[in-house]
């Protein structure tokens, strides 16, 4: 089916799952996935993910495109945590109907100017803008020290001086996860529900435990990012493969389990919700 803009599918009110494409196998694993539950998904791109690729966006873009076209599911693409200027304006050219636009970085008032640009250049072309306050991060426990959460008046302040379409926000989540122990801050996510008038993004959510993701999303969370949880899959499977036959040299033998897990792990995540 032709692609589906991801501010469709943000605008149903209902919560979308976004998944990491890092490879052919990642993008058409999410298709698999989503058209086995029966929902929409985003697949996104992140700039590590392109830096990975040797710095050049078009073929994965190309190849997750194909792949989503050809799905039965409503799929989005999605280019995420961009920090170059020059990575951001590469979203126009191939496909992208929305980019997250990573300046969390900076200083305040030079995240506020560099977020309100990217803003409006991608609203001059039709692209839907995510960005982030609040530092969710990569390293155990950053996430979850109370003092690094997104503030509700300091996010209404930010949503209002650039513009943006939807927030990532601190509550208690951090990337890279690889066990689901993560415990969300539920009381801060409906302050910022409240406090804010755009779609919330939880980013971290492969080390979610289901029930929370459900209180997440009561609470007002409309963007599920997802990304660790299909590498821990896939390298499991791999792993688990070539233990089993080091004499295998062709990748078609161990790549098919390995994709068949990281979709079984997108179709538990969106069937996860509905339950």
């Amino acid at each position: 089916m032709p692609l589906t803009r991801t501010a469709d599918l943000m605008a149903t009110g209902e919560a979308v799952f976004a998944f990491n494409v890092i490879t052919l196998e990642h993008a058409e694993a999410v298709a698999t996935g989503a058209e086995a539950a029966g929902a929409p998904a985003i697949l996104q791109i992140s700039e590590n993910a392109v830096r990975f690729h040797g710095g050049n966006l078009a073929p994965l873009a190309a190849a997750t495109t194909a792949v989503a076209r050809a799905s039965r599911a409503p799929l989005a693409l999605h280019l995420d945590h961009v920090e170059s200027v020059e990575l951001l304006h590469a979203a126009a050219a191939h496909d992208f109907g929305s980019v997250m636009f990573d300046a969390s970085k900076l200083p305040h008032a030079e995240n506020v100017k560099a977020t309100a640009e990217a803003a409006r250049w991608a609203h001059e072309r039709g692209l839907w803008l995510e960005a982030e306050l609040g530092r969710i991060g990569g390293k155990a426990g950053d996430a979850h020290t109370p003092g690094v959460r997104t503030d509700p008046a300091e996010a209404a302040a930010y949503v209002a001086d650039t513009n943006v379409d939807a927030l990532a926000v601190a509550v208690g989540s951090s990337h890279a996860m690889t066990e689901r122990t993560a415990t969300l801050d539920h009381a801060l996510i409906s302050a910022l529900r409240d406090a804010v008038p755009v779609p919330l993004v939880l980013h971290g959510s492969s080390g979610v435990p289901d029930e929370e993701l459900r209180r997440a999303i009561g609470a007002g969370m409309r963007k599920i990012n997802v990304g660790t949880a299909l590498n821990t899959a896939c390298t499991a499977e791999i792993r688990a493969f070539l233990n089993r036959d080091r004499r295998v040299v062709d990748p078609r033998k161990y790549l098919t389990p390995a994709r068949t897990a990281m979709a079984d792990t997108v179709a538990r995540f969106l069937r996860a919700i509905s339950t």
